[in-house]
């Protein structure tokens, strides 16, 4: 990644606008057509049947089919996007090569790529079959969600302060380590206490996936209290942990006394003029699971990217707290074991959401499998990508990066 942001730095990086009004353009195929199941029209799995490549597409695409799920209902008026001109035609640096944007598409499983800035949509490509209307689904994008309903939860009262315990909002905690660990520090996933998650099966992410996702799973409040061991003090080291935002979801159920999509579909869905309807997962017990599982289309991801962008307004309205996401997305001098590179090697860690390395304030929502929201708040610059990446694809995500910092370099 260093190496990618060098190159970036120093390279003279071609960007102009083409010769071809923005629109959306459709694609049938992608990378590696065949293997995703092409020829089978992408199919999905049934539940709780792991999925194969073949069904990465309609996995990603028809989850709220395939899981039960809560409604998240769209604006009554849809706020505004409108076209560029002309399509955006970016060089980036990556591999040796200058490459562009149709390269990118060609070499990676991605489903849909989409760059706006402002209330403009610049590019917007769908591979695979994917459409505009499609629901993509988040993975732990989610979680930056879950952490900003928390500040809006916060100016609300419903919630009285982050330093408040955990069950002093869930009860059903007392006694459990995560009970007894603050809302900030389940914020910067700082909790202490043994969580392993390397994506892989078998950890302890994918055991918590079954206890929610499965029709026989015991539900969130059960799945949480299997894990007891703190090995840390809390608040001082940084260890990524899906469970921590599942807790925060149940503080944030308890406090406002409504399931996670109502109160996304209240606070920020319909404030925000979501143009569609989306969903949340359910666990067994009617939890919304808070860690991932919210599928939505590209474009309402991208009105999610830039009100982030605009530090938490959007078409006249403060819609999450402007302190709220400031600190979010910022490092606190006291915090110094959350800034990028020591979070982990490249990214820094906020309130639920990744910071990238540099003076300038940018940072990203990030799923698992390819799933990223870009922004960077100075030039109002957002990209939006859903995918379906196997481990064995790019597993550092440099290329999308390299990409990203030749946009910011020439465009922001």
């Amino acid at each position: 990644m260093r190496a990618v942001q060098a190159i970036a730095a120093i390279a003279v990086v071609a960007l102009s606008y083409g010769a071809v009004q923005a629109a959306p353009v459709f694609s049938d195929t992608g990378y590696a057509a065949d293997a995703y199941g092409a020829s089978d029209h992408y199919p999905s799995p049934a539940r709780g049947h792991g999925r194969t490549q073949k069904q990465f597409v309609g996995y990603y695409s028809r989850f709220d089919q395939i899981y039960p799920s809560d409604a998240i209902a769209r604006a009554g008026t849809p706020s505004a996007f409108r076209y560029a001109p002309t399509e955006l035609a970016l060089t980036y640096p990556y591999g040796g090569q200058y490459r562009h944007l149709d390269d990118y598409l060609d070499r990676n499983p991605v489903t849909g790529l989409l760059i706006a800035r402002g209330n403009t949509i610049l590019y917007e490509h769908y591979r695979y079959g994917r459409t505009d209307t499609d629901r993509l689904i988040s993975q732990s994008m989610a979680k930056t969600i879950v952490g900003m309903m928390i500040g809006i939860a916060l100016s609300e009262g419903s919630i009285h302060s982050i330093d408040d315990l955990a069950d002093s909002y869930v009860p059903e905690l007392s006694g459990n380590p995560y009970g007894q660990t603050s809302i900030r520090d389940l914020l910067h996933m700082s909790s202490g206490i043994h969580f392993f998650e390397d994506s892989n099966p078998g950890d302890d992410r994918d055991k918590l996936g079954q206890a929610l996702l499965l029709q026989q799973g015991v539900g969130a409040i059960e799945a949480v209290k299997r894990f007891d061991q703190r090995e840390r003090a809390p608040g001082t080291h940084f260890s990524y942990a899906s469970i921590e935002t599942e807790v925060l979801g149940l503080v944030l159920s308890r406090a406002t006394h409504m399931t996670l999509a109502q109160y996304a579909s209240a606070r920020i869905w319909s404030k925000l003029g979501m143009e569609s309807a989306a969903s949340w997962g359910r666990d067994p017990t009617g939890q919304d699971i808070a860690y991932c599982c919210v599928s939505a289309t590209p474009r309402d991801w991208a009105r999610l990217g830039e009100m982030l962008a605009n530090d938490g307004a959007w078409d006249g309205n403060q819609i999450v707290p402007r302190d709220w996401v400031l600190q979010a997305t910022s490092i606190a001098p006291r915090d110094s074991f959350l800034a990028p590179g020591k979070a982990n090697p490249i990214f820094g860690y906020g309130y639920q959401v990744w910071i990238l390395p540099g003076e300038r304030r940018m940072f990203a929502l990030q799923g698992m499998d390819g799933q990223r929201i870009i922004v960077d708040p100075r030039s109002k610059l957002v990209l939006v990508q859903t995918a379906v990446w196997t481990s064995d694809h790019d597993p550092g995500m440099r290329e999308i990066y390299a990409l990203w910092y030749a946009l910011v370099a020439q465009h922001g």
